[in-house]
């Protein structure tokens, strides 16, 4: 396993190894030793799979303090825009955001707490995997809106399928003003 530092402190690309032989292949993708030697202390408690038909936006999602959550993601199948924005106020980082095609390949994302997540699905019955460092708490859930101007991000898609709730996100702007909404 191989971690790679993003634009963005504390976001990392994971590199897992694959083993291949002539029956296919075999990949970790998730071992808590591997990651404890390279410094990423987490304890993982809740398993999510999403599975998305093309052109499907999910996001951009976080919680509120003490309710964040790291998350590790990957794909079982298929292929996504990966989007993560900094949302950490006292952040050097601000507002910047980092994007990745992931696929069903031995590339994953370690996304801290602190961050707004979103995908776009660039396939049919693409399978999303995310392990998350807490439980789902929608009372303290919260979305920023996916084509906020101030943010910027090049989507390639005009017209997403995307659900009514996150369609209403709100604008990074709203959120650097709200003093109720804090990743």
């Amino acid at each position: 396993m191989k971690k790679i530092q993003t634009n963005i402190n504390g976001l990392f690309i994971i590199k897992n190894e694959i083993f291949s032989d002539e029956r296919g292949q075999f990949m970790e993708i998730w071992n808590h030793t591997n990651f404890q030697n390279q410094n990423l202390n987490i304890n993982f408690s809740q398993d999510n799979i999403s599975i998305s038909r093309k052109n499907v936006i999910r996001g951009l999602h976080f919680q509120n303090q003490p309710y964040g959550q790291i998350k590790y993601i990957s794909v079982i199948r298929g292929k996504v825009l990966d989007v993560v924005v900094d949302i950490r106020k006292e952040s050097k980082t601000f507002g910047e955001y980092f994007t990745i095609e992931l696929k069903n390949n031995n590339t994953g994302l370690l996304v801290p707490s602190g961050m707004a997540h979103g995908f776009l699905s660039l396939e049919d019955n693409t399978i999303f995997s995310y392990k998350c460092s807490g439980p789902y708490n929608p009372k303290n859930e919260h979305t920023i809106k996916w084509n906020d101007k101030d943010i910027g991000i090049p989507w390639g898609i005009m017209n997403p399928i995307i659900s009514k709730k996150d369609n209403n996100g709100i604008s990074l702007q709203k959120y650097i003003t709200s003093n109720e909404i804090n990743a």
